[in-house]
């Protein structure tokens, strides 16, 4: 088990279970995950209990769709041998460190969530008045305090889900992480350090809790941090006693901000399902092709002589994801003066998105043939996950004197 001072070489994050994905998905999530895949320790799951809070009253679909994602993750380019993959709804310690947090967590703070009331909003043809889609927030809080993550991959309308997390474990390790005889514990494990690094991390806390020197707090963890002969214990103690808490039991988990994704729609807009203006990572060449040639233009350009402007036009937007700059070059130039027409500047578009498909979708083809082999690399996944939550839930039970004899 990572102590305190590892956890941030971990990192979770999952996603809702949709069927196969698209390029939206690829360009928004997968790709940070693959560079994310070879830097931390990584924990990628199907949130498959999450879906259930949007989609309670038709879950038909649901099963199909993990494994069709699940698919894609692996085609695009995650590794199994790299991450542990898994299902959110296989690791029940998931739902039963959202219960326990459920107990100390003020319904005001769900309430405030700020994609709570925008979801309804923008949901209104669903009865979205249960406690499942009003807690899923915690939940989410539970996804990650359960394998104690030292960081968190969203993008900004996800931050204020990490900030709720990180006050939930700081709430759980004031009420519960003082233990008895803490603070003689904490000196105990301060001699462990050895004379010199003794003294040292003293005066930082004292630096830090007297004159709030944020500096001294830094490099008071990164002396712990470097400390070798402490047990995972003592470590989670001092990170505690230094700040003038108790034993840090959840660590709080910082966010990782994510690029936002600059993948557009065939329209225009984000690209989504709901929108219908997608390309899937399976398209095949043929509806690729047809796609992008029916993608709306510059409305002020109806002749082919008429010069057009490419900031005006969907078509453009792709480009500037796909496209070299020398080629980006030759579309501003041969619209603004109509040296090219609008299907010239689609086939370069075309073959840049079908030379990125083609190794995923055949990826994609094979895979499918053995789901058996999806499945086991899953199942592997679940239970590399339940082997962390375990220890985490046992720590957590202990705390809160559920552990009984």
């Amino acid at each position: 088990m990572d102590t305190v001072a590892l956890q941030s070489r971990r990192i979770v994050s999952g996603m809702r279970p949709t069927g196969q994905l698209h390029l939206g998905h690829y360009h928004g999530v997968l790709k940070n995950w693959i560079k994310l895949q070879h830097e931390f320790d990584c924990f990628f799951f199907v949130a498959d209990w999450h879906a259930l809070t949007t989609h309670y009253e038709d879950t038909r679909g649901i099963e199909e769709s993990v494994w069709e994602m699940v698919i894609d993750w692996i085609a695009a380019g995650i590794e199994p041998s790299a991450v542990s993959l898994f299902l959110q709804s296989q690791v029940p310690e998931h739902a039963e460190l959202h219960l326990l947090l459920s107990m100390i967590t003020p319904v005001s703070w769900l309430e405030r969530v700020p994609t709570y009331k925008d979801q309804q909003e923008k949901l209104k043809e669903k009865d979205l008045a249960t406690y499942g889609f009003l807690g899923y927030p915690l939940l989410q809080g539970a996804d990650i305090l359960i394998y104690r993550a030292g960081q968190v991959p969203v993008g900004e309308d996800q931050v204020s889900h990490v900030e709720l997390t990180r006050e939930v474990a700081r709430r759980f390790n004031h009420i519960y992480g003082r233990e008895q005889d803490f603070e003689q514990k904490a000196e105990a494990a301060i001699m462990k350090m050895g004379k010199k690094n003794a003294k040292l991390y003293n005066n930082l806390r004292k630096a830090y809790q007297e004159k709030g020197d944020a500096e001294a707090l830094e490099t008071a963890r990164a002396l712990l941090k470097s400390q070798q002969n402490l047990a995972l214990g003592d470590t989670e103690r001092l990170f505690g006693f230094l700040e003038g808490g108790g034993k840090v039991i959840l660590p709080e988990p910082k966010a990782l901000l994510t690029p936002a994704s600059k993948m557009p729609g065939l329209d225009g807009q984000k690209m989504s399902k709901s929108y219908g203006n997608t390309i899937a990572l399976r398209e095949p060449d043929d509806t690729l092709a047809e796609k992008i040639k029916r993608m709306p233009t510059d409305s002020n350009r109806v002749r082919r002589t008429d010069p057009g402007n490419p900031d005006l036009c969907p078509v453009w937007q792709l480009h500037e994801v796909y496209a070299t700059d020398d080629q980006k070059q030759w579309v501003q130039e041969g619209c603004r003066t109509a040296a090219i027409g609008c299907l010239d500047c689609k086939g370069p578009l075309i073959d840049a998105i079908s030379a990125e498909l083609t190794p995923i979708r055949q990826r994609a083809i094979e895979l499918s043939k053995h789901p058996e082999d999806v499945r086991r690399i899953i199942q592997d996944g679940n239970e590399a996950a339940r082997e962390v939550a375990r220890d985490t839930l046992d720590e957590v039970r202990s705390a809160m004197g559920l552990n009984y004899k």
